[in-house]
């Protein structure tokens, strides 16, 4: 997820710098991936995190082997990439806000 994210912020960068896309030289990938798609992808991540995190709960709670640090470790990562994607919803409502407030 960390990665999606990373290219959602390098490609915000380089849109508000005014950068030009270089062709692809060969061998290397046509275009970035578009915002959606890197939206997807981020939040599939955090649903398999939190699902993971549940196996591991109920696994835990049934005593199926499954330890308590790995359990505690697969809530606290799902916790995080909820609240990293959260953060990035928050920014991405309140500079879309702040285009819609734009007078021309």
């Amino acid at each position: 997820m960390l990665a999606a994210l990373n290219s959602i912020v390098a490609a915000g960068a380089s849109i508000a710098a005014g950068a030009a896309t270089p062709a692809p030289a060969a061998g290397q990938a046509a275009a970035p991936a578009p915002f959606a798609v890197l939206l997807t992808d981020a939040v599939g991540e955090v649903s398999q995190l939190e699902s993971q995190a549940e196996a591991a709960a109920h696994a835990l709670m049934t005593g199926t082997g499954v330890d308590v640090h790995q359990a505690m470790i697969a809530g606290e990562k799902a916790s995080m990439a909820f609240e990293l994607a959260l953060a990035v919803r928050n920014k991405a409502v309140a500079a879309y806000q702040q285009v819609i407030g734009m007078q021309f």
